[in-house]
């Protein structure tokens, strides 16, 4: 395929993946304004965030297999449509339990988007050219956290909340008619079986495990754990994760790669990049905190994170030049410590908007570092050649799974402490905490020098094993 075909086939496929992701990003200013039109409390709105990253994370690697069986372009405009659906039954909800199933339909179509495109580009560019590609694809993530308050802000300045969902809408048309122009209807050669069973149980687990923190009063926890509310779900989380572990174990093509966590290094990354999902949902409740201490508008509040954004574009080049010199445990340590600090100084922001700011610069390059290379560098590092696919697929699945529980943490505190500013500033010192936890895992992590030996095995067993692959003899049946 020509460079100018494949460049066509990238554009369509860069704009359904930014236009996905920006939604996860773009709702958080909206949410006080939501919750003011439907009267819900903190608990209710937070799943406004939630159930898309949920059912996000149901849909990518389902939507994968169904790509393989349907073709990409099939299932891409599935996915694409689905988001439409979604977004128009968000904007015209009369209710808000209506709200919640445009959200669940969006995020499943979203969820599906990134997996199809990821496909698209292995099968039409060539293996020299997949690396530039693959990362244009995965930064839009990053770009969209960076556009998706501000562009909110613009929006909700001169529009209702609700066309925050309509202006998907001709977005996705344009998308499906290039789509259905451009990509080609290819399929995988080879299909591989799909852990369908791993994964229903998986999100039965993670929902019932977010809805029962969501439903707990932390203010009376004792009593609340207890309740009718809360302990069924947290009992069903807890039988689901052995009968998960168990499934996973036996699955031809397992959600998780379990021999991943042999490695302590990967064990200890993967926590920490669930604590970078608890801070990274913290941020989308950000705007609610704001309004309430000082009575603001929504849109001025999206503007107001504007400094946290520039602090993230700062935060995520940066790590990656220190990785090099220093290594990714001193790199990852001060990402926590930086978010955890970030956290704690919001404690203040009854003092003035100058307590904010500072917050709001620690935790973008806090989270600007934990977000960007240093997860990744280490799972590369310590994965085999033939897991490190997988091993990146593990640590996008346990940030989703800390943007979930945390965004259900967020609204049970802010809930349980009455709302408003004393109920969101507990809620982001209780993620602070979180922080402080993942500051002690990063500190049981590899030295540079063992992460240099370790590198350095994993060069050499991918030399021997190129060196000897065309020697070895051809093998027979029986």
């Amino acid at each position: 395929m020509e460079a100018k075909a494949r460049n066509k086939i990238l554009l369509v496929l860069f704009v359904g993946v930014l236009m996905g992701a920006l939604d996860i990003a773009i709702v958080g200013p909206a949410l006080p304004t939501i919750r003011k039109s439907f009267a819900v409390d903190d608990r209710a709105i937070a799943w406004v965030f939630a159930i898309y990253v949920l059912f996000n994370l149901i849909s990518v690697p389902l939507m994968a297999k169904l790509a393989d069986v349907f073709g990409r372009r099939t299932i891409y405009l599935l996915d694409v449509t689905l988001f439409a659906l979604g977004s128009l039954l968000v904007a015209i909800s009369p209710e808000f339990w209506l709200i919640l199933v445009g959200r669940a339909v969006q995020g499943f179509g979203a969820g599906g988007v990134f997996p199809v495109a990821s496909a698209v580009i292995g099968d039409t560019f060539p293996p020299e050219k997949r690396g530039g590609a693959l990362g244009l694809i995965g930064a839009v993530f990053g770009i969209a956290f960076l556009v998706g308050p501000i562009l909110a802000g613009v929006m909700l300045a001169f529009l209702s909340w609700h066309w925050l969902f309509v202006v998907n809408l001709p977005i996705a048309v344009g998308v499906i008619i290039a789509a259905v122009r451009i990509l080609p209807s290819g399929r995988a050669t080879q299909q591989r079986s799909f852990d369908l069973i791993g994964m229903i149980v998986l999100a039965i687990g993670l929902a019932a495990l977010s809805y029962g923190i969501n439903q707990i009063d932390t203010k009376n926890f004792g009593a609340s754990v207890v309740s009718i509310n809360v302990l069924p779900f947290l009992l069903v989380a807890i039988i689901a994760a052995p009968i998960f572990v168990y499934l996973e174990r036996g699955a031809a093509n397992p959600i998780i790669n379990l021999n991943l966590f042999r490695s302590r290094q990967v064990a200890l990354v993967s926590m920490v990049s669930i604590g970078a999902g608890f801070a990274e949902s913290a941020i989308a409740f950000v705007p609610a905190l704001l309004v309430a201490a000082f009575s603001i508008t929504t849109s001025t509040a999206s503007f107001m994170l504007l400094p946290a954004v520039l602090a993230m574009a700062v935060g995520s080049p940066t790590a990656g030049k220190m990785l090099d010199r220093y290594g990714s445990r001193v790199v990852l340590l001060l990402g926590t410590a930086l978010s955890a600090a970030g956290m704690f100084v919001i404690l203040f922001v009854s003092v003035g908007m100058v307590a904010f700011y500072a917050s709001a610069i620690l935790v973008g390059l806090g989270l600007g570092i934990l977000l960007g290379a240093p997860l990744r560098y280490v799972m590369l590092n310590e994965a085999r050649s033939a897991d490190r696919a997988s091993a990146q697929g593990v640590l996008a699945l346990n940030t989703s799974v800390g943007q979930l529980v945390g965004g259900a943490l967020v609204g049970a505190v802010a809930a349980s402490f009455g709302g408003g500013m004393s109920g969101y500033t507990t809620a982001f010192l209780a993620v602070g905490v979180i922080m402080v936890v993942m500051i002690g895992l990063t500190l049981g992590m590899k030295s540079q020098a063992e992460e240099r030996a370790t590198a350095k095995e994993n060069h050499v067993a991918i030399e021997i094993a190129a060196t000897n692959a065309p020697s070895l003899p051809p093998q027979t049946g029986h």
